[in-house]
């Protein structure tokens, strides 16, 4: 009986921990008119959001809002947002699976 506790601990300290994933953030619409809610944009010209790291995410979403990015549309859509708006949107789709046909 030993043996089976010890060995059922054992696979429990190996067993990879799954993370749930992130609620739904209350701004996500705004940006899911042009990036798709899971992050696969409906629009050509509009960047697919699904897979890419939350980091980088982050960081692009703060570059808009302060305007170092040059883009007038991204400028305003992300002006208004709080920096825990950032956070859960970056979150969510980093958490997207990415499309199979994106670049």
């Amino acid at each position: 009986m030993r043996k089976l506790t010890t060995a059922a601990f054992a696979l429990a300290l190996t067993a990879p921990v799954l993370a749930a994933p992130p609620a739904k953030p209350a701004r996500l619409g705004m940006c899911a008119a042009c990036h798709g809610e899971n992050g696969v944009a409906p629009a050509a010209d509009a960047p697919n959001l699904a897979g890419q790291k939350a980091i980088y995410l982050r960081e692009a979403l703060h570059q808009y809002r302060d305007g170092r990015r040059d883009a007038p549309v991204m400028r305003a859509m992300a002006g208004p947002l709080s920096e825990a708006d950032i956070d859960q949107l970056a979150q969510w789709y980093a958490a997207q699976t990415p499309s199979k046909g994106a670049p």
